[in-house]
């Protein structure tokens, strides 16, 4: 299992698009990644927009990046709610400037901005966040999956496949 030693933060709050968290999720964890759910506290549950809960195992101030590898960052709503929090920018400011793999799917394009990570980066986003991801100062793409470095981004549901295992190739590496 090739990511046996890896550990991943996946962000959760309230209103994640129920997919692009478990999906992701559950493919690293296939490959024996250890995935700690983290929202704003430890054991609080969060309906994802569908109606899927996920409990948090883990709060903001609870995580040393330090002890991780990469982060998920789940789209839907809660990227709006995510991006309000100082050690959530923190995490991914963390992950930035180590090079470890942050993944990005549709909304979450928020958080990265917010964290101030994007200028000059290839991205892509759901298309009602490309203005701004481009006033980011990201350059932004249209396809499914774009990988600058570190940074994996996807646009919505349907590019679920190749970003979860543009993810999980590069935390392998």
């Amino acid at each position: 299992m090739r990511l046996q030693n890896k550990k991943v933060i996946a962000l959760v709050s309230k209103d994640f698009e129920d997919l692009e968290l478990w999906y992701p999720l559950l493919r690293l964890q296939e490959e024996g990644a250890t995935v700690h759910l983290v929202g704003e506290k430890a054991g609080e549950e969060y309906p994802g927009k569908y109606g899927v809960p996920a409990t948090a195992d883990y709060g903001f101030e609870d995580i040393n990046p330090e002890n991780y590898d990469g982060i998920l960052v789940p789209g839907g709503w809660s990227p709006d709610k995510l991006r309000r929090y100082e050690s959530v920018l923190n995490m991914v400011q963390h992950m930035d400037e180590h090079k470890k793999p942050i993944g990005q799917i549709c909304h979450a394009g928020w958080v990265l901005i917010s964290a101030g990570i994007l200028e000059g980066r290839k991205v892509t986003s759901t298309p009602g966040i490309k203005d701004d991801m481009t006033n980011a100062g990201a350059e932004w793409f249209d396809e499914p999956v774009v990988q600058d470095g570190h940074i994996i981004s996807a646009r919505r549901p349907p590019d679920l496949p190749p970003y979860a295992k543009a993810f999980a190739d590069l935390l392998a590496e």
